[in-house]
């Protein structure tokens, strides 16, 4: 059967169409092509052409005619689109030119690094140079490091291996520093929030070294489409960029369907589950051999969805062989084995995180299904995007979970398909970050008096860390005297710089994780169920002092859910603005957390089967927050109770903390979200959002100036779900904001607005 056959089916399969909210169909596009710069060398021409390409596509020639005069860019098109023949064509023109030059490449995985490499290799290979391209990650042997150093002309690797492994060590790289002429960064738009602060003070780094090193590299970079790409590229870079995005690949048509499943209890909005709506789903497809991509958004999920379909396939009398699951956890040459049996149709169907979202060479597939929104509408296109041949009709269908963002996403078709309002947002001068950077740099190289490091504070810092023993100033130059690996410390996932070591003696003791310092007393106190690829561990031990928790492998029914108190304290207002009945501000924050307990969930039920109490100290957190304070006598103007005005401040921030993420491409675990009847700064009702990030990274300033447009998405959330007082879909269920909470945030939402 085709996939035209199976799209007639679920046209006229009414228990399918009734949940479907949009069904798009995306025309194809046919290619645009350009010729091959002049300034490629020839024989680089021929390699091409014998390869099959004989023309470029636009962005590609546009990409490399920047390039080729001296401009650092960012190429911006969809998935599948060529753009590794973007950096690659300048790359390996240069050495031939110039065999002494050298290229670095940056992937945000170990796989896409691998992937790369392969298709590089083949590339250079072919010219018969003496190319020599490597990936240096923490997989690659002794043995072969120095070889890399000393011979490797390109070499591939990943931001962690930069930040630890090379950039520490820079006199064993001289070779690379001296004639470094492109450092290619691909993925730029998964470098956001906390990770993509420490890339640019990584790439501070970096740069430092190279004028040290008397190099100066063009930065070649590439990115899904977001709604700011040139503008985070140059943060990340801290240089002007050319922003390419005259998209020239052809492009099948695609069906997009956006599904929502059932309501099955209508008061409490409660939906079918997504698991099984997806397993259903994806099993049309695979029942008649067409080759089908699923995506869900945790692991546990991933495995959940590879049984069931695995044992679907032995119902069609098929080898449950055809399933496989893709996630971090599985080790690499499985992960290579599943990707070459994607590649050959080996494998029909493949379950998988958003590790299979980057441009891992699996091949085209035919059908792309995910399993909840995967957080941003970028990850929706390029998981959509795995789907589809160059010159086929591919399928992508995304199934809605009841969270409120899946059920904003999928009743507003217009927001989805219009431009994407998400922009990428950092903040590489978050005090934490920089400073721990700042370390690492000083290091590698001693500071020069008057030397900047991102910001005018370079001089203060410098000082304080001589105040603390860590640097020593003399002749003008700031020195390391510290004992202290400073890169070692630092995780380029977390802002702060202290991590828990979760440590398994099943059968002896082994290293299976880390939790950062903020989020340790949620996830890994005493009696916790702590889930790892899956598996479950109970917590025996949390030692605090050495930051290590002791855990064991078990298998219950249920997990655990921490409960905590916060309280929040204005520092600094950084802007505010007067709205009639309210007001808007951002500023710096002090966030104090204690964990009180935990309760026992059953998997599947969600039932509290126990209760638990959590004895650890309180956390206090400096960050940036954005609120929005009502004048005082609000209950009075609204004619509520005080009772009613908590339940409504609740609901109002349940549902501005879940549309957040829209705005600004981060998770919603990235933003907290705090009512208050009468806050001690301004004793009066004020809901505040702030980063859950030491420092801020950036967030609450974008809520700020986004402020309106965040009011509106929540307001149409509560407007269109179908429960009568809460629910988990929109303010969250009655129990927590009372029979009255779902209209009291809308009058209270009335009053935030600007106009």
């Amino acid at each position: 059967m085709t996939i035209e056959q199976i799209l007639d089916i679920i046209r006229n399969d009414a228990d399918v169409i009734s949940n479907i909210t949009h069904w798009q169909k995306i025309p194809e596009q046919p290619p645009v092509f350009a010729e091959y710069p002049d300034a490629i060398h020839p024989e680089l021409v021929q390699k091409l052409k014998q390869r099959g390409i004989s023309k470029l596509y636009s962005h590609q020639a546009s990409a490399i005619e920047a390039i080729l005069k001296g401009k650092n860019v960012v190429v911006v098109t969809p998935t599948a689109s060529g753009k590794t023949l973007c950096y690659n064509i300048p790359v390996l023109n240069k050495l031939i030119e110039n065999p002494e030059s050298r290229a670095l490449y940056l992937f945000p995985t170990k796989a896409l690094s691998q992937d790369q490499l392969n298709e590089l290799y083949e590339l250079s290979h072919s010219l018969d140079r003496g190319i020599k391209s490597y990936t240096f990650d923490g997989d690659t042997p002794a043995s072969a490091r120095k070889s890399i150093r000393t011979a490797g002309h390109i070499v591939i690797t990943n931001p962690d291996m930069l930040h630890q492994g090379i950039m520490p060590h820079h006199t064993k790289w001289v070779k690379l520093f001296e004639c470094l002429r492109y450092v290619v960064i691909d993925e730029v738009h998964h470098y956001r929030g906390v990770f993509g602060s420490h890339l640019a003070n990584i790439i501070r780094r970096l740069k430092r070294i190279c004028k040290f090193y008397g190099s100066d590299p063009l930065f070649i970079c590439s990115s899904a489409t977001i709604g700011n790409p040139r503008e985070l590229t140059q943060k990340l870079l801290e240089l002007d960029v050319e922003l390419i995005d005259n998209n020239g690949a052809p492009r099948g048509g695609k069906h997009f369907i956006l599904y929502n499943p059932p309501v099955i209890n209508a008061e409490l909005g409660i939906r079918r589950s997504v698991v099984n709506e997806a397993q259903k789903l994806a099993a049309k497809f695979l029942s008649n051999k067409i080759q089908t991509i699923v995506f869900a958004r945790s692991r546990l999920r991933v495995e959940i969805l590879v049984t069931y379909l695995k044992e679907l396939m032995k119902k069609f009398k098929k080898p449950p062989q055809l399933v496989r699951g893709y996630r971090g956890g599985y080790l690499p040459l499985e992960r290579r084995a599943i990707e070459q049996g994607l590649r050959s149709g080996e494998i029909l169907g493949v379950v998988s995180t958003n590790a299979l979202e980057l441009g891992i060479d699996i091949g085209q597939l035919s059908v792309c299904v995910m399993a909840g929104y995967p957080g941003t509408i970028i990850s929706s296109w390029q998981q959509a995007g795995r789907a589809g041949r160059r010159t086929e009709t591919s399928i992508a269908i995304l199934v809605a979970s009841s969270a409120p963002l899946d059920q904003f996403i999928i009743n507003h078709p217009e927001y989805f398909f219009g431009k994407s309002p998400e922009t990428g947002v950092i903040d590489p001068n978050n005090l934490i970050i920089h400073m721990s950077h700042l370390k690492c740099a000083a290091f590698e190289l001693p500071f020069e008096d008057g030397e900047q490091f991102g910001s005018d504070a370079t001089p203060h810092m410098l000082a304080y860390l001589e105040e603390n023993g860590v640097l020593h100033h003399t002749e003008n130059r700031w020195h390391w005297t510290s004992e202290i690996y400073p890169a070692q410390e630092i995780s380029l996932r977390s802002a702060s710089p202290e991590n828990f070591v979760i440590i398994d003696t099943t059968k002896q003791e082994r290293v299976i994780g880390e939790v950062d310092y903020f989020s340790a007393p949620l996830l890994i106190y005493e009696h916790a169920i702590y889930i790892h690829e899956s598996r479950q561990f109970h917590v025996d031990k949390l030692d605090w002092e050495r930051r290590k928790a002791y855990v064991h492998e078990v298998e219950v029914d249920h997990y655990t859910d921490a409960q905590s108190k916060t309280n929040l304290k204005v520092l600094d207002i950084f802007e505010h603005q007067t709205i009639p009945g309210a007001g808007k501000a951002y500023g710096e924050v002090s966030v104090t957390t204690v964990a009180t307990a935990y309760k026992k969930i059953k998997f599947h039920t969600h039932e509290n089967i126990g209760m638990g109490n959590i004895h650890l100290p309180e956390l206090e957190m400096h960050t940036t927050a954005y609120w929005i304070e009502f004048n005082d006598n609000i209950h009075a103007t609204l004619n509520m109770t005080q009772e009613n005005l908590g339940f409504g401040l609740q609901a109002l921030a349940n549902v501005l903390g879940n549309v957040a993420p829209l705005y600004i491409m981060a998770d919603p675990a990235d933003l907290r979200s705090i009512p208050m009847v009468k806050a001690t700064f301004t004793q009066k009702p004020t809901i505040y959002i702030y980063d859950a990030y030491p420092g801020g990274v950036g967030f609450s300033r974008k809520l700020f100036y986004v402020h309106d447009d965040l009011l509106e998405a929540a307001k149409q959330l509560i407007l269109e779900c179908g429960c009568q007082s809460g629910c988990p879909s929109c303010v969250g269920p009655a129990l927590e904001v009372g029979e009255t909470g779902k209209n009291d945030a809308l009058k209270l939402l009335q009053l935030a607005f600007e106009n």
